[in-house]
């Protein structure tokens, strides 16, 4: 019989801690999980999901140009926020239904509370009851950041756009990350006025500096006014309702909506962490070791809460490799190297690997890279191009990184991601036969560097 109520307590409903505590339930562990909002966490319910469809949903718009320019008689349509938003909605709730679901099957207990940490052992909820468990895991994610200024609350983030009752008409988005470049891209596709104001000198910081510069060109050819250099200072409601927005350099700017994406922070407050001895790090994020235990050997942490790579995939992977550390005594780290991610700007940027500027850091390198209108794109006199870039190693010849911006990407970077995780070299990629017509047989037909050390 044991000393605890439970084997494992986890704090979190999204895809790390449900993984996790559905496993460790399948393998006879007597689990528990609480979560205080909705079962699915950021990317089932304000996340990559209804991203997602709010990106396939903001196509068509422009699909209709083109279709008339290949010869169909059609009429511009008009987006009904309101027709779309209970799909979306209703689709958001029947995956939540498949979480709680899969995660109740092999005998976890939920709880729909608000849990934080007591002692090393005992997890204390909102609703006022306590349990013990041998092993708590926090899984509790992050949280959009919102700038400390004058008027800051006007504003919504991520997570209330899913939830407006109207489109605006205008919309200013502060931020120059994955997150600010999607929805801008979303928002114009639906018929939404979108200015961009970005702190750095340039949007996708962190990715690589010839992508971020082609992204950055195709969003202001889509008629989206991007702004680099630009702080917001505050916001004030003006009398007929609307947003004014004063930033540096006397920029300023009159919306019906602020959106703020100017970054996440995990959520690590209030929940009793530090006063347990689990160690924080200036941004709030739990440090953990390899095997994402805490500076407390009873609690561990997986997913976005502990800043290593914030992505659905990887949470998922932590949480699979804690449960074969802690349940099934093989000792397992998770894998953070060569992790492939998709921005769903329009058109889409998949990337794995180094970047140039990484790489070039490291050892000579030779890059490969082209830029081209596609088929579908020149037949109707577009001038969208789409880019394709590899870096390689003069010493290895290894693929070193895969840069592509083109619709698809993200479907592609996955494939490519298999190859680039294998070691595949440039040889290796010259010696597969392309794929006639397709914009990704340009992968295998880049035989010559366009720069190299």
């Amino acid at each position: 019989m044991s000393d605890f109520d439970y084997d494992l307590f986890v704090i979190g409903g999204g895809s790390g801690g449900v993984r996790a505590g559905r496993v460790a339930a399948e393998n006879g562990a007597k689990v528990a999980l609480a979560e205080e909002f909705r079962m699915g966490g950021t990317c089932v319910i304000r996340g990559c999901v209804p991203k997602k469809l709010m990106v396939f949903a903001s196509k068509f718009g422009p699909m209709t140009a083109e279709a008339r320019d290949f010869g169909w008689e059609m009429e511009d349509g008009t987006f009904d926020w309101l027709t779309f938003r209970p799909k979306l909605h209703q689709e958001l709730t029947r995956l939540e239904n498949i979480y709680r679901t899969n995660l109740a099957r092999p005998g976890t207990d939920i709880f729909d509370a608000r849990a934080s940490v007591k002692d090393a052992h005992t997890v204390e909820l909102s609703n006022g009851r306590s349990y013990t468990a041998k092993h708590i895991l926090v899984a509790t994610g992050g949280r959009p950041f919102i700038p400390d200024i004058p008027g800051c609350e006007l504003g919504i983030t991520s997570n209330e756009i899913f939830n407006l009752d109207h489109l605006p008409k205008k919309i200013l988005i502060v931020g120059g990350g994955y997150i600010a470049c999607e929805f801008a891209c979303i928002l114009n596709g639906l018929g939404v006025d979108v200015t961009l104001w970005h702190r750095g000198p340039q949007v996708l910081r962190g990715f690589d500096d010839e992508v971020r510069g082609h992204i950055s060109e195709l969003m202001v050819e889509q008629g989206i006014d991007v702004r680099v250099g630009v702080t917001p200072s505050d916001v004030e409601r003006r009398d007929d309702g609307r947003l004014r927005v004063n930033g540096s350099d006397d920029h300023h700017v009159t919306v019906n909506e602020v959106l703020w994406a100017t970054g996440r922070k995990p959520n690590s407050d209030d929940i009793g962490l530090e006063e347990v001895g689990v160690e924080l790090d200036r941004n709030g994020a739990v440090k953990v070791d390899d095997y994402s235990q805490t500076a407390v050997p009873s609690i561990f942490a997986v997913g976005d809460v502990t800043d290593r790579i914030a992505l659905t995939p990887v949470a998922i992977r932590e949480g699979a490799a804690f449960v074969e550390t802690v349940f099934k005594g093989n000792p397992t780290k998770p894998d953070h190297e060569l992790v492939a991610s998709a921005v769903f700007t329009q058109p889409e940027y998949g990337t794995v690997g180094m970047t140039e500027e990484e790489a070039r850091e490291k050892e000579k390198i030779d890059v490969y890279c082209a830029a081209f209108r596609p088929m579908q794109k020149s037949f109707i006199d577009r001038t969208e191009k789409a880019l394709f870039k590899l870096i390689v190693s003069q010493k290895s010849q290894k693929v070193l990184g895969v840069h592509i911006v083109a619709d698809g990407a993200g479907e592609m970077i996955q494939l490519a991601a298999v190859a680039v995780k294998m070691g595949a070299t440039k040889a290796d990629f010259d010696a597969a036969v392309a794929v006639h017509p397709t914009m990704a047989e340009e992968i295998v037909l880049m035989k010559t560097p366009t720069r190299a050390d």
